[in-house]
């Protein structure tokens, strides 16, 4: 199946959806799911691959692209060409001049459009960002339809082009908390091919309900092509209440009565202190002191429970990893041996997100790439969407594409 993967950003979403990546073993509910297991190493193991590979990917970042690349180059000798360092807006004008941009017989579109004008943590501009598509302060004041907060518009314009019989979007779970600002998104992305598609009401996942150590929400919005749909699927799929075996969302696989919920404790198994670490995203993390609880990120992560959510905008406030007694650790035995007050390490962060290890965050400026820093890696992984909650969603949807869109005898003849 050929994915088309917009807003791409550093590939947290990517690398689910292709699978074959190694977890924590916690992070996978072998009960459930002992098929998506094809290789065990002690506490980790490497998932099966899906049907799904990724042909073309976008973002305006240079280092989320240089991160990106670095990782799928192994798999994809030509990752440097699948990934256009453009914004989707100058694409799509691009397409419309009847430039040949994106690749034919597309099956899934995904797309995690900019989230800052409807986060919590930002102004909440919502559709009147004032921002532009590539993230400069606009001029005029009124909402432009090229700002930062209607990208999801450009977004559906490619699925007009493209026209696949699947796209999964994704965003902030305080989009939902936003006037009538979800079902306005629902509306439009249903117009696309001329109201060709059969939209999902929205929902928000919890991450840690899918294996990650983090209180990451996130809505997904789901959105399938009407003519491709079978009778059957269009009709379950329209139902208050969607039959499960009809269901995009996946199912919860921790939590409650399941596989118990994977912990920072977890996460961060094995990994050394900074100054002890070979792994250059282990040695680097923000040296920004403590500032005092009134400010954002400045609590130590709770080991023995999930972290909080990985910001896309920390700059140097990323949350502690362990603070002094002083300032209120409650790492007693840690402090006992005279671990050093820090912060999460770029490793750590991405251990949070259930990115592997054998990705490489920090790289250092080569002819291809403008290298990346701590400080931007940082925030292309709290960017990101957690890479084992994409392949829950992934898994899920390759499940069930055959009820979706293969035609029965008794569709045929009903």
């Amino acid at each position: 199946m050929k994915l088309l993967s917009l807003f791409s950003g550093c590939g947290g979403m990517d690398i689910g959806f292709e699978g074959d990546f190694w977890c924590l073993k916690k992070s996978i509910n072998c009960k459930l799911h002992s098929d998506w297991i094809q290789e065990e190493a002690g506490d980790w193991v490497r998932v099966a691959p899906t049907v799904f590979d990724t042909v073309f990917a976008n973002d305006i970042r240079p280092d989320a692209k240089a991160a990106w690349v670095s990782y799928f180059k192994h798999e994809k000798p030509d990752a440097n060409e699948i990934y256009h360092l453009e914004s989707i807006v100058d694409l799509v004008k691009e397409a419309k001049l009847g430039k040949k941009v994106f690749p034919s017989n597309i099956d899934v579109v995904t797309g995690g459009f900019p989230c800052q004008d409807f986060s919590i943590a930002g102004k909440r501009l919502g559709f009147n960002s004032r921002k532009s598509h590539l993230g400069e302060k606009l001029d005029k004041d009124e909402p432009s339809i090229e700002s930062r907060g209607q990208l999801y518009m450009w977004m559906r314009e490619v699925i007009s082009i493209t026209a696949p019989k699947l796209f999964i979007a994704e965003n902030v779970k305080g989009l939902t908390n936003l006037e009538d600002v979800k079902e306005i998104i629902e509306h439009d992305f249903s117009e696309a091919g001329n109201g060709g598609y059969l939209v999902v009401p929205a929902k928000v996942l919890y991450a840690p309900d899918y294996g990650v150590p983090q209180s990451r929400e996130r809505v997904i919005f789901f959105g399938l092509k009407k003519s491709a749909l079978t009778r059957t699927a269009k009709k379950a799929l329209k139902e208050s209440v969607i039959p499960i075996e009809y269901d995009p969302y996946p199912i919860k696989t921790h939590g409650d009565n399941l596989f118990p919920v994977v912990t920072c404790n977890d996460a961060f198994i094995n990994l050394e202190e900074p100054e002890c670490s070979n792994d250059i995203s282990q040695k680097k993390y923000s040296k920004a002191k403590y500032m005092g609880k009134h400010c954002q990120g400045q609590v130590e992560v709770k080991l023995d429970g999930v972290a909080p959510t990985i910001r896309s905008e920390h700059h140097g406030n990323i949350e502690f990893r362990r603070l002094s007694k002083e300032h209120g650790g409650k790492h007693e035995e840690e402090l006992v041996n005279h671990l050093q007050e820090r912060r999460l390490t770029v490793r750590e962060c991405a251990r949070i997100q259930t990115f592997p290890d054998n990705y490489q965050f920090i790289l250092k400026k080569t002819e291809q790439n403008k290298g990346v820093s701590a400080s931007e890696a940082y925030k292309i992984i709290g960017n990101a969407v957690p890479c084992v909650m994409a392949y829950n969603i992934a898994k899920n949807l390759e499940q069930k594409w055959d009820i979706y869109f293969k035609e029965t005898e008794n569709d045929n003849f009903s």
